[in-house]
Parts: structure tokens; C-alpha cells; sequence
């Protein structure tokens, strides 16, 4: 069973590589989230709130934190300036269903607060 041992708010520049969010499945399956510091506390709940989904469903079916983090990793090297794309929705990624299916939930929970996709959208891409 997954165990959350910690959700943290940290400086962008402390993340593992240029995400907004990212969560480590540690061996004795405690889950740390982090997710990086934006202007806007509903932004970074609903980026928390996705890798939480996220995570236990790759947990669920088999992907790996080295999974996702090996694939991220490549697809941010490649990334050209002013492509905001998901490393997620990549058809090649090994954890795209998951992804997608986290996206979505963040997505209706956002609605329900009221707030607009595209500036949450905006607040990520200004990372």
C-alpha cells in the first residue's frame, strides 16, 4: 500500500528536471509529491492533486517512478523553445493512459473550483 509520506511546495529550480510536478515512489512505497511554487495556490493543488493520480495509477499497472522520470528526462532534452507539451501526452510515454486519465480529473476538479483551465494552464507554462 502507498503511504504518502510527503506533498511539498518547492522552488521550481529544485525539481529533479523542468517540471511543474513530480512524485518519487520510494522503496518502502512512501510517495513524496513535489510540486513547484506558482503564484497561485489552486494551481499548485490541482498540479499535486494530478500526481497523486498519477502515481498510484502507474503503481497500478506496473510503471515505474524510473520509468516516467527516464522518459521526462529525454522528452525535456529534445524540447524546442515555446513547446509547452505534456511529456505525458507523447504516445510514446509509458505512462500516457495514466497521465491522461490524472489530466482529466484535474481538470473537473478545476471546473469545480471555479477556476479557468487556460489560466491554470498559463501559471504551469510560466515555470
Amino acid at each position: 500500500m502507498t503511504t504518502i509520506a510527503s506533498l511539498e511546495v518547492i522552488p521550481h529550480s529544485q525539481q529533479r528536471y523542468p517540471t511543474c510536478g513530480d512524485w518519487i515512489l520510494g522503496q518502502g512505497g512512501e510517495l513524496l509529491v513535489l510540486v513547484s511554487e506558482m503564484k497561485d495556490e489552486d494551481s499548485e493543488f490541482l498540479v499535486a492533486l494530478h500526481e497523486l493520480v498519477e502515481c498510484y495509477l502507474c503503481k497500478k499497472a506496473g510503471v515505474t517512478d524510473e520509468q516516467v522520470t527516464e522518459f521526462d528526462k529525454a522528452f525535456e532534452v529534445k524540447r524546442t523553445s515555446g513547446n509547452t507539451d505534456e511529456p505525458g501526452d507523447d504516445p510514446k510515454a509509458p505512462y500516457r493512459t495514466q497521465h491522461q486519465c490524472a489530466t482529466l480529473i484535474e481538470m473537473i476538479v478545476c471546473r469545480e473550483m471555479g477556476k479557468d483551465w487556460k489560466e491554470h494552464e498559463e501559471n504551469v507554462n510560466r515555470l
